[in-house]
C-alpha cells in the first residue's frame, strides 16, 4: 500500500460527501397522489425513471385508497397540506377551483412539444368553464356500440350509422330461432337501471338542440329522442323485458351469453367481450340520431396545486407521464386508453378493433353537466324516470321535464 497517497484522500472523501449531502438539500421533492387498484404497479419503475432523466427531482408517490381518495384531498387542501400534483377527475374540478386548489396549466401547454401528441378534442373536452386549462389527461374511456359480428354477417346487416338504420337492424336480429314463441335474442341490450343514462343520451341528447339547458329536453326533438327509446322497448320490442332494471352486469353478461346482439359499453369490458365471443364481437362508434353524435367521456387527468412549492418540477412531472412510451406504462396498470397517439397506434393490451372504435369516437365525445345536480340525475332521477316511462307509467314528455325541473328548477 502506498501510505504516501493517504492526504490526498481524506479531503476527496470530505468533498465528495459534501456534494452529496448538498444535492440532497437542493433536489426538489415533488408529492404526487394517484389511485391505483391493479397489484402490477409500474409507479416504481415510472418514478426511477423519471429521475433518472431529471437529477434534483425526486418524486414521492403516494398510492391512495379510491374509495376515501377525494375526501383524503379535499381534506389535504384545506389543511394547508396537499400534494404538489395529484390524478384528477373533471367532476371534482368545479370544487377544486372554488377552493383556489389548482394551476393553470396553459403556459406550459403552450412550451410542451408533447401537446401535438395527445389525442385530438381531450383538450377540449377537459377545459374549464372560464376557458383555461388546469388538467393534463393521462387515460380516457369513451363509449361504443358493441355488435355481433357474426349475426350481422348472417342476416347481411351493416354496422347501424343512424338511428333509423339502429332500428333496423335491431329488429332484424331480434328473433325466435327456436319456434317457442318467444325471442332467442334481442337486437339490443338496454340498460334502464342506474348507469344507463349513458345509452339514453346516446339516442337522444345527440339531436339537434337537446342539452340539459333550459326547455330543451321538452322541446319536441327532446321528447322525440326519449320517445325513440320507449318504442324500441315498447313497440318494437328489440329490448329484453328485463331491460327496465338491468344494470351493468345483466346487460354485458346478456351479450356474452347471445341474448342480445348489440349493446353500449367501454374498453373496459372488452377482454370479457373476447374471453367469452372470440371474433364473433367488435365495435363502431354510437350512431348519429337526429342530426348529431353524442357518447359518454370517461376521463382521468392529473393537476398541479396552487400550493406545490415547485411548480415546474411538478409539470415535469406530469408531462412525463402524459409523453409517449410512459403513458403507455401507466395505463397497463389501469386497463385504459393512453392519451397518446403514438402509444395508442402500438398499444396492445386491448385488441386493435376496440382501440380503434375508442379513437374514431372521439369527435363525439361528451360530458353531462358539470353541476350538483348531476349526481341527483344519474343516482335517482334519470333510473327512476326512465324506469316507470319504460313500463308505460309516465309519458316521453312527463320523463323528460322531470329531468329538465331537476337541471332549471
Amino acid at each position: 500500500m502506498n501510505f504516501h497517497s493517504k492526504p490526498l484522500v481524506l479531503p476527496f472523501l470530505f468533498f465528495l460527501l459534501a456534494g452529496t449531502i448538498l444535492f440532497h438539500a437542493q433536489a426538489q421533492t415533488v408529492r404526487f397522489w394517484y389511485h391505483f387498484d391493479n397489484a402490477d404497479n409500474p409507479m416504481t419503475s415510472l418514478v426511477e425513471k423519471f429521475e433518472s432523466e431529471n437529477p434534483g427531482i425526486q418524486i414521492e408517490a403516494e398510492n391512495i385508497p379510491w374509495n376515501s381518495y377525494y375526501d383524503q384531498l379535499y381534506t389535504s387542501i384545506a389543511a394547508g397540506d396537499a400534494p404538489d400534483a395529484a390524478m384528477v377527475k373533471l367532476n371534482a374540478l368545479p370544487r377544486l377551483l372554488e377552493m383556489e386548489a389548482l394551476v393553470s396549466l396553459d403556459n406550459y401547454f403552450s412550451n410542451w412539444a408533447g401537446k401535438a401528441n395527445v389525442q385530438e378534442n381531450l383538450f377540449e373536452l377537459t377545459r374549464a368553464a372560464d376557458g383555461k386549462h388546469y388538467y393534463l389527461p393521462v387515460q380516457y374511456v369513451i363509449l361504443y356500440l358493441y355488435y355481433r359480428a357474426d349475426l350481422f354477417a348472417e342476416l347481411g346487416l351493416q354496422v347501424p350509422n343512424t338511428c333509423e338504420d339502429f332500428r333496423t337492424v335491431a329488429k332484424a336480429l331480434t328473433r325466435d330461432t327456436n319456434g317457442d314463441g318467444r325471442p332467442d335474442t334481442y337486437g339490443f341490450g338496454f340498460r334502464g337501471g342506474k348507469g344507463g343514462h349513458d345509452h339514453w343520451a346516446s339516442l337522444t341528447l345527440s339531436r339537434n338542440g337537446v342539452g340539459f339547458g333550459k326547455g330543451q329536453l321538452t322541446s319536441a326533438e327532446g321528447v322525440k329522442g326519449t320517445q325513440f327509446v320507449l318504442d324500441l322497448f315498447q313497440k318494437d320490442k328489440v329490448f329484453p323485458p328485463s331491460a327496465p332494471n338491468d344494470g351493468f352486469k345483466e346487460i354485458i353478461g346478456a351479450f356474452q351469453a347471445g341474448v342480445t346482439a348489440m349493446t353500449i359499453h367501454h374498453i373496459g369490458s372488452s377482454k370479457g367481450m373476447v374471453e367469452a365471443l372470440g371474433d364473433k364481437v367488435s365495435a363502431a362508434p354510437v350512431p348519429e340520431c337526429g342530426g348529431g353524435h353524442w357518447t359518454a367521456f370517461g376521463d382521468e387527468s392529473t393537476a398541479i396545486f396552487s400550493s406545490a412549492e415547485d411548480k415546474d418540477a411538478a409539470w415535469k412531472w406530469i408531462s412525463f407521464l402524459s409523453s409517449d412510451g410512459n403513458n403507455a406504462e401507466f395505463n397497463k396498470a389501469t386497463g385504459q386508453l393512453p392519451v397518446t397517439k403514438t402509444d395508442s397506434a402500438k398499444w396492445n393490451l386491448h385488441e386493435k378493433r376496440f382501440v380503434d372504435a375508442t379513437v374514431a369516437s372521439l369527435p363525439y365525445a361528451q360530458l353531462l353537466p358539470n353541476a350538483s345536480e348531476t349526481a341527483d340525475f344519474t343516482n335517482s332521477v334519470w333510473p327512476i324516470s326512465m324506469q316507470r316511462a319504460l313500463t308505460g307509467q309516465i309519458d316521453a314528455r312527463a320523463m323528460n321535464r322531470e329531468i329538465d325541473s331537476l337541471y332549471n328548477p
